[in-house]
């Protein structure tokens, strides 16, 4: 399982021109599902990124998580994190999970973070999405597992 961690003052998804989610200050987390993951990863994830201190405190330093925060958060399902591009022009995509196993393990991703009590909404898999993120810092973290 690879997120990328996108901290930001606004983010947004948009499917055929209808915002799905929108969100200001926060997280956009960009969720790369490969074969054998499972839910065992995606908690080891979350309890990371709840914890994890890359916003600001009053002295500039990164001390607060997004828990202490009070950010929101936008998970979008990925599969191009797991591109391999070792080989030829095109990128492989052999490694990524097929929707039908990385939908309800990006869902369960998403409400392990609601039960954190992070307010969290998620693109659409399988969709066309345009994303939109105003990246803060900017800061952007890879986490994998």
């Amino acid at each position: 399982m690879r997120a990328l961690l996108q901290r930001v003052n606004s983010g947004k998804v948009t499917v055929e021109d209808r915002t799905v989610a929108e969100i200001s200050s926060g997280l956009v987390i960009l969720l790369g599902i490969g074969q054998g993951d499972n839910e065992e990863k995606a908690r080891f994830l979350v309890d990371k990124i709840a914890n994890l201190r890359i916003f600001e405190d009053d002295e500039g330093k990164f001390n607060k998580s997004i828990l202490e925060q009070g950010g929101e958060v936008i998970v979008v399902s990925q599969f191009t994190l797991y591109a391999d591009t070792r080989k030829g022009r095109r990128p492989s995509f052999t490694e990524a999970a097929p929707p039908e196993f990385a939908a309800p393990l990006v869902e369960k991703f998403a409400d392990l973070l609601r039960t954190r009590g992070i307010s969290t909404r998620t693109g659409v898999l399988g969709a066309r999405m345009l994303v939109e993120i105003q990246n803060d810092g900017p800061v952007t973290i890879w986490l994998e597992k």
